[in-house]
């Protein structure tokens, strides 16, 4: 889950990079996708994280990372909008891809294995292990972000390749190589 967070942080720079070159009324015209726009399509992934994470919350084991969002309101519905404009949703973003990746440091395979009940915006009550809750936030980001990328790319934007080995090659290829302590260059 750590490689994951780290995979969201990339991926968001990329396409919140790549959105702001649209044109504000370009950015909200209806693209006749599920959130409507490009920036209906990033607000919504940011409602689902805030209502996902909100719900984490109530794990049995507090996890300290997500403290700040406890008494955070939840969004009342999955397109609300939770700000004017994309500098702002961009700023959020980043925060809270910073939460995200603590918690999924701070997060041990005790926490993953617990069950955690939460309700749905439609008032569902559920239980499901934490992992798998996890894993299907991931993979809900990765759905619509892909969405945004169609979207940019009808707008002739390209915002390059977008797997995670893409990621996991570039931070090896920034790496510093490491030399044996006491030896000097």
């Amino acid at each position: 889950f750590e490689r994951l967070a780290a995979y969201n942080r990339w991926m968001n720079r990329k396409v919140y990079h790549a959105a702001a070159e649209l044109g504000v009324a370009e950015l909200h015209a209806d693209k006749r996708a599920f959130f409507g726009s490009v920036f209906g399509t990033l607000n919504h992934i940011l409602v689902a994280d805030t209502i996902w994470l909100k719900r984490f919350c109530g794990h049995p084991h507090e996890l300290q990372s997500l403290q700040t969002l406890r008494d955070v309101g939840a969004p009342s519905s999955l397109s609300q909008i939770l700000h004017a404009d994309l500098e702002q949703l961009d700023a959020a973003r980043r925060s809270m891809d910073e939460i995200i990746i603590r918690m999924c440091s701070e997060a041990s395979e005790d926490h993953y294995a617990q069950a955690l009940r939460y309700v749905t915006t439609s008032g569902q009550s559920f239980v499901n292990e934490f992992a798998i809750l996890v894993q299907h936030f991931f993979n809900h980001q990765t759905h619509h972000r892909g969405q945004v990328t169609t979207l940019l790319n009808q707008s002739a934007i390209d915002i390059g390749a977008t797997d995670l080995v893409v990621m996991l090659r570039e931070q090896e290829d920034n790496q510093t190589p490491t030399r044996p302590s006491g030896i000097r260059p």
